[in-house]
């Protein structure tokens, strides 16, 4: 499960890609400059470029402009989109740092954030892809869709698992399945190859949704966010949502009555559920539910995959997992 094992196969590509992509926070306007070099800064491990690489690699056995590209442009609309996120929830921080609205203003953090989304737009044309620029605009509307599905549910009541993974689908997997998808395609494979690429994709984002939610249950530094700051906010995730499916008891019946008119649960009703999720196998069941989705995503890899790639695929699944935040 380290980042060794997937960047292996891909380690003089990933290097090149990372050469590319620091080109794009490059801009002759002294304040859109100052931004860009901010969110650079919070790049991370750009894990989903590493996706897109290996997918198109493990097919074609290279990468050419086209993989970059795609990566690319897939990269910058996930960071264009948590741009345009942090201003919306108020986020102060991002990946450790200062968010940029923060730093400057909601209004250049959104303008930025639609700069950075038109470089997504630019690199998904050079790809000179039909396939791959249709992937990014459906990307772009899961992205939304995600969002204010969640919303609706938050004011409805619409608390079941078959809601939560659409939203979770919409949200975040989408992203991972785009990836596979566009690096399958740069990599001029069939039909059937892509599609099962983008499976992979979705399912290995779904594991990593499900995991990030976890976190919200327990107290660490490394997160960076307070025990159930989901919850407060109306998010309802897999551990909660298997308690207030299963648990039957006056608590459970009066919130699940409140929620469904849009209430937002009090500080002492999020400790509670967050209490009953923990005793209550909420946690073991949403880790039970990781396992399940990794062993489809492992099993709808292409028999044709050489190992080196399918360690890797394995691996940076794994990492999704077990990674603490």
């Amino acid at each position: 499960m380290s980042l060794a094992t997937i960047q292996q196969p891909i380690e003089v590509e990933f290097t090149a890609f990372k050469e590319y992509y620091a080109t794009l926070f490059r801009s002759n306007i002294p304040l859109l400059n100052r931004a860009l070099s901010h969110v650079s800064r919070t790049n991370g491990k750009m894990m989903r470029p590493m996706l897109v690489l290996l997918t198109a690699k493990s097919i074609a056995g290279s990468v050419d402009e086209r993989t970059n590209y795609a990566a690319a442009a897939l990269e910058l609309l996930h960071t264009a989109s948590l741009l345009h996120d942090d201003v919306v929830d108020e986020s102060p921080m991002r990946r450790g740092l200062p968010s940029l609205h923060t730093l400057f203003s909601n209004r250049i953090a959104i303008l930025a954030g639609d700069y950075i989304f038109s470089s997504a737009l630019q690199n998904a044309a050079m790809t000179k892809n039909v396939e791959i620029i249709d992937s990014l605009s459906r990307l772009g509307q899961s992205l939304s869709q995600g969002e204010l599905l969640q919303l609706q549910l938050q004011q409805s009541g619409g608390f079941s698992e078959e809601n939560y993974l659409e939203i979770i689908r919409n949200k975040t997997a989408s992203l991972f399945s785009a990836c596979c998808r566009s690096g399958a395609l740069s990599a001029g494979a069939d039909a059937a190859t892509v599609e099962a690429f983008s499976r992979f994709g979705d399912l290995l984002g779904i594991c990593f949704q499900i995991k990030d939610d976890i976190f919200d249950y327990y107290d660490s530094a490394d997160v960076g966010k307070p025990t159930g700051s989901d919850m407060r906010e109306g998010k309802i995730t897999l551990p909660a949502l298997y308690v207030l499916n299963n648990c039957d008891t006056p608590f459970v019946r009066s919130l699940l009555d409140k929620l469904a008119e849009g209430y937002t649960m009090s500080d002492s009703e999020v400790e509670t559920l967050i209490k009953m999720s923990k005793e209550h196998g909420g946690i073991e069941y949403a880790l039970k539910r990781i396992e399940e989705f990794r062993a489809e995503a492992l099993s709808v890899i292409p028999a044709n995959v050489s190992p080196i790639y399918r360690a890797a695929f394995t691996a940076y699944i794994d990492f999704a997992i077990a990674r603490n935040k």
